[in-house]
C-alpha cells in the first residue's frame, strides 16, 4: 500500500493552504470561527485548501461548498468528560474550593482579527469586582499587563491547571472566545464580553441554545454588572449548569474521537460522512 499525504492546518497555519496546494497535496483546514468573523484568515487560507473541519453551526461563506461540518466543539477535542476529568485535590493545592470563587479573564485583543474589538476595561473590571468580592474571591487571569491595583487579585498557578481551576469556579467573565468556551463545556457559567457577541457561531449555540453563558457587547457595561450579580447570587448555580452541560454533551461528539477517524481515514471519510447522515453517532 502506497503512501497518502495530508496536512492538516489549524489557525495559525493559514499559509499551509498555498503550498500545499502548488505541490497538489490535499489539506484539510481545521477552524471553528465564522468566516465572516476572521476575513483576512478566510481569504488567505480557504481558497487554497481541499476540505474544511468545522463545527456545524460555523458558517464558513462561499466556502460552505468544501466545508464538512461535525456536531461538536474545539473545545470538547480536550475537555470532553472521555479525555479530561477536572481535580479537586490538584486546585486544592493552590486555594480552597470550599467557598466560592471566580475568574476573571483579559485578553490581549492584538491578534489581526481584533482590530477594533473592545473588550472589559479597567474600569468595568473594578466594578466587576466590587460586586463579586462580597460573594467570594476573585482571581485574575490575563495575557495583557495588569494595573498594579489588580496585582492581588492575579491567580498564580500552573498555566497547565487552568481548565481544572475553571471547572470548580462558580463564574467565568472574561473578553476572551476560547476560554469562555471552555467553560461553557465544563458547565462553568460565563460571560464574554467584546464585539465578537452575535458574530460567532459555535459561541452563540452555547449561549442561546444550551444557555451555558451570556454574550454581552461593549456597549452595555451595565447589563455586563447586572448579569454577574445575578449569577453570583443564584442558588445552586453549579448544578443547574451542570444539567445544561450534560444537555450538551448529549447533543454533541467526542471531537478527538471523531477527528481521529476522520484523518486516519481520509478521504475515504468524506464519502462516509455524505452517504452516511447518522455517521456521527459513533463518536458520541
Amino acid at each position: 500500500m502506497g503512501q497518502f499525504w495530508v496536512v492538516i492546518s489549524c489557525f495559525s497555519g493559514s499559509i499551509l493552504g498555498y503550498q500545499n496546494y502548488l505541490l497538489r497535496i490535499p489539506s484539510i483546514n481545521v477552524n471553528e470561527d465564522d468566516a465572516a468573523a476572521v476575513p483576512l484568515y478566510s481569504k488567505i487560507s480557504y481558497p487554497w485548501c481541499t476540505h474544511i473541519l468545522s463545527p456545524q453551526v460555523c458558517n464558513n461563506g462561499k466556502w460552505e461548498n468544501k466545508s464538512i461540518k461535525y456536531e461538536g466543539y474545539h473545545e470538547l477535542a480536550y475537555l470532553h468528560p472521555n479525555h479530561f476529568n477536572p481535580s479537586r485535590v490538584l486546585v486544592e493545592s493552590y486555594f480552597s474550593t470550599q467557598e466560592p470563587y471566580f475568574l476573571i479573564r483579559f485578553a490581549k485583543l492584538t491578534a489581526h482579527h481584533d482590530e477594533g474589538i473592545k473588550g472589559i476595561s479597567n474600569t468595568l473590571a473594578r466594578k466587576i469586582i466590587e460586586v463579586l468580592s462580597p460573594r467570594g474571591r476573585v482571581y485574575i487571569t490575563s495575557e495583557r499587563e495588569l494595573s498594579p491595583e489588580f496585582e492581588p487579585y492575579r491567580m498564580a498557578i500552573n498555566p497547565l491547571d487552568i481548565h481544572h481551576v475553571m471547572a470548580f469556579a462558580s463564574l467565568y467573565i472574561g473578553d476572551s472566545q476560547t476560554m469562555a468556551a471552555e467553560a461553557g463545556v465544563l458547565g462553568t457559567p460565563f460571560i464574554r464580553f467584546n464585539d465578537f457577541v452575535g458574530r460567532i457561531g459555535y459561541l452563540a449555540e452555547l449561549e442561546n441554545k444550551y444557555n451555558l453563558g451570556f454574550g454581552i457587547k461593549p456597549d452595555n457595561p451595565e447589563k455586563l454588572l447586572s448579569v454577574v450579580k445575578d449569577l453570583a447570587d443564584t442558588k445552586n448555580l453549579k448544578q443547574v449548569f451542570s444539567r445544561r452541560r450534560q444537555k450538551m454533551l448529549n447533543e454533541k461528539i467526542d471531537t478527538a474521537k471523531f477527528m481521529t477517524w476522520f484523518i486516519e481515514n481520509y478521504p475515504k471519510s468524506v464519502d462516509t460522512m455524505k452517504e452516511n447522515s447518522d455517521y456521527q453517532d459513533t463518536f458520541r
